[in-house]
């Protein structure tokens, strides 16, 4: 709106099952699931192999066997997605299923309170968004998972300390498979070349993928006579900000903490009031608040009009079909690298989510919950081969955006940028969309970041300070 051991860590994405559609569904933030048609499931060798893992799982049997699951999106696989092995392994070991309890994404809160205080909660609520901690807890609308998952145990050894991020009064809130990008910057090979550019892959593989170079490629693409933008989309504003390594909003010692007068904030937001001024931007207010054409994703990609668009790896974790926006994926068009780095930095910060889950307040099933948590720990840690299978013969993908997605995944776990301004309050959500976007807020509205610094960093702060001392002030169970 908006997660260092091994690449298979990269499976994530997909063993989650549609969790790369999960960013969210407001204009902005990611796509609702809004479809008919079915997924695709794992072949007989795939199930095999799946059900060799069995034996690493406790064997208990569930007395009740269906989680009910609140999201904008369905963890069942729909829309040609297929079928994770997570899910697969909870069906097979446990005879598990999975409920989807059907909402949207501006509604998925109220939804949710609705439930719970109606004593009819889900069980589970997805956190890969980054914005239900620390409010959910604040709010009462999760419980702790410390009772039910073992977060020291083995299997939970990896991502302890990413579970850390979000303790609340002693107890931890998010169950933490994995970290994964938030995004990465897309483009299109087709257009790299016939305007005679670096291709950014050859350059981040030689350490020369710096903010400058991104600066002069945006600046030689864009040609506005002839409808040609450097950047689109709806992410480019966190995505460029967050590679200077610090959040606007971060987490430190349990308390949220203000970032807006940090130099290395300053510098990016700095370069990015540089980009607009130069209008490499495709103006979304000449169309209606959408990206280029219909507003759907990778829009301009695809006819060689837009040179980059940072999105989640969801967004092309897809169907060749699905797919045809970012451009001809079996043609091998379609290619992607992380955010570029500062050049005065040796380090490549990744903008990041934790791949994670709540436990809703009173949920019915929390030992099935617990149960599917497992399954999805055990199957991340085994099923590289079927993820990579999925990605090469299922979506068409080559094996250099397979090594590409592994390695941004490897350096998400290395060097995250992990914000929480989207998990304070409403207030802070709607204000830090106004903080984010100054510097390159499309219609002519941009302003330095000296100018919005004055204009909103008091308002942040005492939204902070209030948030703070809510999580200070409630009390221990």
């Amino acid at each position: 709106m908006k997660k260092m051991k091994r690449l298979l860590a990269g499976a994530l994405a997909l063993s989650l099952a549609a969790s790369f559609i999960s960013c969210g569904a407001k204009k902005g933030e990611g796509k609702e699931e809004a479809t008919t048609k079915p997924g695709v499931d794992l072949s007989e060798e795939d199930k095999e192999t799946i059900g060799e893992l069995k034996d690493q799982l406790p064997d208990i049997e569930l007395e009740n066997k269906e989680i009910k699951w609140l999201a904008h999106y369905d963890i069942n696989p729909t829309d040609g997605a297929v079928k994770s092995p997570g899910l697969e392994l909870f069906e097979q070991k446990y005879g598990g299923k999975v409920k989807w309890v059907q909402t949207t994404w501006n509604t998925r809160y109220d939804d949710l309170a609705s439930q719970v205080m109606g004593k009819n909660s889900p069980d589970f609520f997805p956190a890969s968004d980054m914005d239900t901690f620390p409010k959910g807890a604040i709010k009462g609308m999760f419980d702790p998972i410390d009772d039910v998952i073992d977060l020291d145990s083995d299997l939970w050894a990896d991502t302890k300390a990413s579970s850390d991020n979000f303790i609340f009064n002693g107890k931890h809130y998010v169950a933490v498979i994995d970290v994964s990008p938030n995004y990465v910057c897309v483009y299109n090979t087709t257009t790299i070349a016939d305007n005679g550019l670096d291709d950014p892959a050859e350059l981040f593989e030689n350490d020369e993928w710096t903010w400058d170079v991104f600066k002069d490629m945006c600046l030689s693409f864009t040609d506005a006579d002839n409808d040609k933008y450097a950047l689109d989309g709806y992410w480019y504003v966190k995505a460029i900000s967050e590679s200077c390594g610090k959040p606007m909003i971060g987490l430190e010692d349990g308390k949220l903490v203000n970032n807006m007068a940090d130099p290395q904030i300053e510098k990016v937001q700095n370069f990015m009031y540089e980009l607009q001024k130069n209008n490499v931007v495709f103006d979304r207010s000449s169309n209606n608040w959408n990206t280029r054409g219909d507003g759907t994703t990778g829009e301009g990609l695809g006819t060689y009009q837009t040179l980059f668009i940072p999105v989640g790896l969801w967004g092309i974790e897809v169907s060749v079909e699905n797919a045809k926006p970012f451009g001809d994926v079996e043609a091998g068009e379609i290619m992607f690298v992380p955010m570029p780095r500062d050049p005065d930095s040796d380090t490549y910060y990744i903008s990041s989510r934790v791949e994670g889950f709540n436990l809703c307040k009173g949920a019915p099933n929390p030992e099935g919950f617990a149960a599917y948590m497992n399954c999805l720990m055990v199957a991340k840690n085994n099923t590289q081969e079927i993820t990579e299978k999925t990605l090469t013969e299922e979506y068409k993908w080559n094996q250099d955006m397979v090594d590409m997605r592994n390695r941004i995944h490897e350096m998400a776990l290395a060097n995250p940028v992990f914000d929480f301004q989207s998990g304070v309050s409403t207030e802070m959500d709607s204000l830090m969309m106004t903080v984010s976007q100054a510097t390159m807020v499309t219609g002519g509205g941009a302003t330095t970041w000296t100018e919005c610094r004055s204009a909103n960093e008091k308002a942040v702060d005492f939204l902070i300070n209030e948030a703070n001392t809510k999580i200070s002030d409630t009390p221990t169970e």
